[in-house]
């Protein structure tokens, strides 16, 4: 059952590291900017139809945020669970269940919008996800 557990950390760990250096990359860096230096500005003086007092570079840069903190959250949360928890929450699929749930929608998300690396580090989330649920159902 240590595989189970080491599995689902390490997912979790992937994950978290994905929203860290998304957090990054984000607040720190030049990586989400638009090469089109013009865009930023129109996106700066564009708002969108929802309210007048949000520009879409704000939206941009909150939603950004926001996913990166979201992701973090749920890697801390389940790494948590893993170190703490793992003999409680095995014993019920509804964790389980939920968090491969979530790394599927994601693994949607980065094949339909985003890149390959992105992808690829969701997909090893969700392998180790499922190879860890799969573990604990098979050892029950």
């Amino acid at each position: 059952m240590n595989l189970a557990k080491y599995l689902w950390l390490a997912g979790s760990a992937v994950a978290g590291a994905l929203g860290s250096i998304h957090l990054l990359y984000t607040f720190f860096s030049n990586k989400f900017l638009p090469r089109n230096g013009q865009l930023m500005e129109e996106m700066k003086k564009t708002s969108p139809v929802i309210s007048r007092d949000l520009t879409m570079w704000n939206a941009w840069v909150g939603f950004n945020g926001s996913h990166s903190i979201g992701i973090i959250f749920i890697s801390v949360l389940n790494i948590y669970i893993g170190l703490i928890l793992f003999p409680v929450f095995q014993k019920k699929d509804f964790y389980f269940l939920l968090n491969i749930a979530t790394m599927l929608f994601y693994v949607f998300l980065a094949s339909k919008y985003w890149f390959s690396k992105p992808l690829i580090g969701v997909c090893i989330v969700l392998g180790c996800y499922l190879v860890s649920y799969i573990l604990v159902i098979v050892n029950r």
